[in-house]
């Protein structure tokens, strides 16, 4: 899209910083405009309005509010996001700026009168030559392999899932990076999460992006992390580490989309947090949880203009009960079908089915499903 009078004011300041002219700029805005109407079925009763689960599909909140009803309606434009970037070559040197904000996640709104949310950041980075400092997509994840599904996220329980701030370097078809560390461990006995911000050890992610000759695009990531406890009570590290496969596979004109995650500590990484990295043990130490996760997703293209994904998502912790209780989740599966009309290339109609099952390591479960309709106009 070409850039407004506002674009460019703002991107001249910018570049009074870096030295450069607006003439040797490159700058644009883009996000997109998508609206959601969810008929959902929960089978223990529906979260209150405005929860999490009734933004989308997150493991783990699913399993019901007592004394509610099962069948709930959501109209939202939430998903709506924008952004803007420049490129600008100084002195033969790349430099790249973006920003992007959407709407998701808060609960400062209400659905009453004007349905207003508090914008969020969800990308925030700057980059020169190699090197991006700033808050974007983990390295450890591949953003490129996540399915084309109407839901937000879509195979959230397969998924790695993660935006924090790092400092990255590219170099050919990998890339290395420090990431943002940050702990979820379960005490001893069950209980509310504890997330903890000590250590000074980053987390350190190694990526390997592969590109054939047919088209596929497959990248290999793996992490080395720490986590650390260190409050009142507690002060325990324990090393962790994870890998992951993802991308995408050309088949004649459709093709399959997938990723697979295994690895002890991942917490926070996989499932967007569906299980812990960790759980205190009887002597007051952190053991790692081990986990498996992964999806496979296949689009087909009816015609140029018609297409559909089928998706199956599924996630499975390997908890000690004996520290962390029965009332931890233990596996999460979910399963995906839609149709989508791209009347013009910028357009998007579209129909999902969804159904996820989530259960704890007490047998305990919870069930959703759902029928989505969306609208989606890409700036």
């Amino acid at each position: 899209m070409k850039y407004s009078t506002l674009s460019v004011a703002i991107g001249s300041a910018l570049l009074l910083c870096s030295g450069a002219s607006v003439a040797d700029t490159e700058m644009t805005f883009g996000g997109y405009v998508k609206a959601d109407v969810m008929f959902s079925s929960y089978g223990n009763g529906a979260p209150d309005s405005g929860q999490l689960s009734r933004q989308f599909y997150v493991p783990g909140t699913i399993y019901g509010s007592e004394g509610n009803g099962k069948q709930v309606v959501d109209f939202q434009a939430r998903e709506s996001r924008f952004n803007f970037k420049t490129v600008t070559d100084v002195d033969g040197h790349t430099l790249t700026g973006f920003i992007e904000l959407d709407f998701m996640t808060h609960s400062d709104g209400n659905e009453r009168v004007s349905n207003s949310y508090s914008p969020r950041i969800r990308h925030a980075f700057v980059s020169y030559d190699n090197w991006t400092i700033g808050q974007t997509w983990s390295t450890f994840q591949n953003p490129g392999a996540l399915p084309e599904n109407l839901d937000f996220v879509g195979a959230a329980d397969g998924a790695v899932f993660v935006r924090q701030s790092m400092i990255r370097y590219t170099n050919g078809n990998w890339q290395f990076a420090v990431e943002n560390p940050e702990t979820t461990v379960t005490p001893n006995g069950g209980g509310t999460r504890i997330t903890s911000g000590s250590g000074i050890v980053p987390d350190v992610v190694a990526r390997y992006n592969l590109k054939t000759d047919s088209g596929a695009k497959v990248s290999f990531s793996g992490i080395v992390r720490q986590l650390n406890v260190d409050n009142a009570t507690i002060d325990s590290t324990e090393m962790a580490y994870g890998a992951s496969v993802a991308g995408m596979i050309p088949v004649g004109g459709d093709d399959i989309k997938f990723s697979a995650t295994y690895g002890t500590g991942l917490g926070r990484y996989v499932a967007l947090n569906y299980a812990n990295g960790g759980v205190i043990n009887d002597k007051g130490e952190i053991e790692a949880i081990t986990s498996l996760a992964g999806y496979a997703s296949y689009r087909h293209w009816w015609t140029d203009k018609w297409r559909s994904s089928f998706t199956l998502s599924g996630f499975k912790a390997d908890n000690e009960v004996a520290f962390t209780g029965g009332s931890v989740n233990k596996t999460a599966y979910s399963g995906y079908i839609n149709l989508l009309y791209s009347p013009s290339k910028p357009l998007t109609f579209g129909v999902e089915y969804m159904h996820a099952l989530n259960e704890r390591e007490d047998g305990s479960d919870g069930d959703l499903n759902r029928i989505m309709f969306s609208a989606k106009y890409v700036l």
